[in-house]
């Protein structure tokens, strides 16, 4: 089977079945709130007396969710992904609209699960691979039912 069928291949009818490990949220976008933002970059070195504190308006909505009706929050459950500072308890935006590229965060479907890995796309295969080396290399192969369901664009990381 050739990668470009491999990417696309799904079963619809059994993916009610076992949805484990991730809750999926749908993004609500009808509404706007603007929060205040610092547009001049905040100094993570030597401070600059010079620049003035300039306050402006930003929309989450509409800065982080390019494709609302196919983006969606998900909280991130386990640590596979933890060498790449995501972590358990972190939401992510899934944007399904993308197409994977190697070497990007997606959220794959394969046997009845959910997972959240980076995709390696070779051209006789596809890898789903851990960020934590405790974690084992997926081989996704052409008899198992697998899609990807989207691209990972932010995380949401609770710092404190």
């Amino acid at each position: 089977m050739c990668i470009f069928a491999l990417l696309h291949l799904c079963i619809f009818a059994s993916m009610e079945k076992s949805i484990k490990n991730l809750t999926i949220y749908p993004v609500e976008v009808s509404e706007h709130y603007t929060i205040p933002f610092v547009d001049e970059g905040i100094k993570a070195g030597f401070p600059s007396p010079a620049q003035d504190y300039i306050e402006q308006g930003i929309d989450l909505n509409r800065e982080l969710i390019k494709h609302p009706s196919s983006t969606f929050l998900a909280k991130v459950d386990g640590n596979s992904m933890q060498d790449t500072f995501i972590h358990d308890g972190d939401i992510v935006i899934i944007d399904k609209s993308l197409e994977p590229r190697d070497g990007c965060k997606v959220v794959a479907y394969i046997e009845g699960e959910f997972v959240m890995k980076t995709i390696q796309i070779l051209p006789d295969k596809i890898l789903l691979i851990p960020e934590n080396q405790d974690y084992p290399t997926i081989t996704v192969t052409s008899d198992q039912q697998f899609v990807i369901w989207g691209v990972v664009t932010y995380v949401i990381h609770k710092l404190y």
